[in-house]
């Protein structure tokens, strides 16, 4: 494949994006997904000896019984290379094939996951990618009995993600324009990008040289950037020009990085309405110099129509490669009840669109880079300047409230890290609680041979007081309702501070709400934290089932979801005191009739 897809449906394009239309294919209704990952605790090492442990530990601690149903095979299972062109198993280490598999993890009425990537090779290398095999891949994956498939954004042929080259970046950047030029019907106007156009979105800049570069998406794999808002820039013109058919020139210099492509999107009109040009690579430019291009020819519909210079492929490329997958599957069953993951690490703003496809999107990058092997727990944090850790994860995942549901899917900041070295009891008791509240999917990544009932991290996964939030039928992620940074917006604003704490709130089916208290700083919080429970019905009110009925009662009965100590509030506040470094405090609050 030498270049993207030709895009000829509009549901691919980027002002479909907020239309609510999921793909055909796509189940909706789903809670968040529960059950074991591979690759932290194992690595490209896992085995089928070791899968199938897994398998028997979550039938001996009786895991499945409070949810955890999947058990997926991450990277390092598969041979290097395609067999005739198809995926097959590596020998040593799943000797028997992933049918044998299936059938042994379906035994014990559990559900098998394997992954993929929708680049040329996977992660760990092994050239068996999906790119271009999108059919036969999903033909053997039915064939296996695949329930989930967890999809990855490796060497990526159309974006410079991870291992890809560099210089895709010419994919999924405009070129830096300084000018348009219209001709036609007796008019000739030159426009300055400067001067004469409107940058909309985020991302986009005037240089110093006067012209408009980094039109495009935000790449969302690292922390620096916050989800809330437009993520993708454009450049605009309101021409001012009657009706009729125009030539139009782009004077502009092209490059191969962040902010300097080569791929053009030219539009007329806005949204569902707008018409498209232009969509491919406009001619390399010469060392930096400005060029401009052969005629365009558009068509302006209405005396005011807007011309859109952009370049949204970053994220319709990697929605067309997700759903050629999930068309597969649907070719290869037409009652496809496929699972399907997307983990391209936040890189394409997947909040915007993995709805369409996907069951759940990753938020960021990796949240441990030292995985585990046999005999190896690997290593966690708490946090980092980069993506890896905890609260890294939870400062973005927990303002994208609004993303999810059950008529969309959720965010996803990872497997669970708890049992991992690094993180002590305290801080996995708090990263499963966020989890938890933010409706994230929960899938261990321990080795569960570590685990004994009753120990402090079988205590923790098996929380079913807590599960029970994760997993509510109302299905709302948790929205943060105050933060004692003092933010007037507690719940969009993009805090990375961590010498703080925060309350969440969540709405639950029954007419309760959980109330979360999450101190991400290192040290004690002695002071008591409060909140007004007319607060937290200011904030989810009308997601609440029953908010008159809160906002009415004069008591509550208050349920802590750790100790299970039950008490009853009189008044209108939820306190708690010495809260410890990385700690938490999750209750269930009901009104007493």
């Amino acid at each position: 494949m030498e270049r993207p897809e030709i895009i000829t449906e509009k549901k691919y394009r980027f002002d479909s994006f907020k239309n609510g239309e999921s793909f055909p294919g796509k189940k909706t209704g789903r809670l968040p997904m529960m059950g074991w990952n591979s690759w932290n605790a194992f690595g490209s090492g896992n085995s089928e000896a070791l899968t199938k442990a897994m398998a028997d530990c979550i039938k001996e601690l009786e895991l499945d019984k409070l949810g955890y149903k999947y058990l997926v095979l991450d990277d390092g299972c598969y041979k290097s290379e395609r067999v005739d062109g198809l995926l097959a198993n590596e020998d040593i280490k799943f000797p028997s094939g992933f049918r044998a598999l299936s059938d042994y993890i379906h035994s014990k009425d559990l559900k098998f996951g394997m992954y993929n990537d929708i680049g040329s090779n996977l992660c760990a290398g092994a050239a068996v990618g999906t790119c271009g095999h999108e059919k036969e891949d999903a033909r053997s994956y039915t064939e296996w009995g695949v329930d989930f498939i967890k999809v990855d954004n490796c060497y990526y042929l159309w974006d410079n993600a991870t291992f890809s080259n560099a210089e895709n970046a010419k994919y999924t950047y405009a070129p830096g324009i300084s000018s348009i030029t219209i001709e036609g019907n007796g008019i000739r106007k030159e426009l300055s990008a400067v001067k004469d156009g409107k940058l909309t979105g985020a991302g986009a800049e005037i240089t110093d040289e006067g012209f408009i570069k980094n039109i495009g998406t935000f790449d969302g794999t690292g922390p620096l950037q916050s989800p809330v808002g437009d993520m993708s820039s454009e450049l605009t013109f309101n021409a001012d020009i009657p009706a009729g058919e125009y030539d139009l020139f782009v004077t502009y210099t092209s490059g191969k990085e962040p902010g300097l492509g080569q791929w053009l999107q030219i539009g007329v009109a806005a949204g569902d309405d707008t018409e498209i040009f232009y969509d491919d690579l406009l001619p390399e430019s010469e060392g930096g110099v400005f060029t401009t291009s052969e005629a365009i020819r558009i068509n302006i519909k209405n005396d005011n129509d807007v011309i859109r210079l952009m370049n949204h492929r970053r994220q319709e490329n990697t929605l067309c490669s997700y759903a050629a997958l999930l068309e597969g599957f649907l070719e290869a069953d037409k009652n496809t009840d496929i699972v399907m993951s997307l983990c391209e690490w936040g890189k394409t703003q997947p909040q915007n669109w993995g709805y369409k496809v996907g069951d759940s999107w990753r938020i960021l990058n990796d949240i441990t880079f030292q995985v585990g092997s046999d005999g190896n727990p690997g290593h966690g944090e708490w946090a980092s300047d980069y993506t890896p850790g905890v609260a890294v994860q939870y400062n973005k995942a927990v303002i994208m409230d609004e993303f999810a549901g059950l008529d969309k899917g959720w965010n996803d900041p990872d497997m669970l890290m708890v049992g991992m070295d690094g993180l002590d009891e305290t801080m996995c008791r708090t990263h499963f609680a966020m989890w938890c509240m933010m409706n994230s999917p929960l899938m261990l990544g321990l080795d569960l041979r570590r685990v004994k009932k009753d120990d402090w991290i079988y205590n923790i996964i098996a929380n079913a007081d807590l599960i029970a939030l994760n997993q509510d039928s109302l299905g709302i992620q948790a929205k943060r309702i105050f933060t004692t940074t003092g933010s007037e917006n507690p719940d969009t604003e993009y805090i990375r501070n961590n010498d703080r704490a925060d309350i969440l709130a969540k709405p639950l089916a029954d007419g309760s709400i959980a109330i979360a208290f999450f101190n991400l700083s290192d040290k004690e919080m002695a002071d008591e934290l409060s909140i007004n429970i007319d607060t937290a019905v200011r904030f989810i009110g009308s997601k609440m089932t029953s908010a008159d009925t809160f906002a009415s009662a004069s008591e509550f009965t208050c349920r802590d979801l750790w100790s299970g100590e039950e008490s009853v509030i009189t008044g209108r506040a939820v306190s708690v005191r010495n809260l410890p470094a990385h700690g938490d405090a999750v209750f269930k609050l009901t009104p007493v009739k």
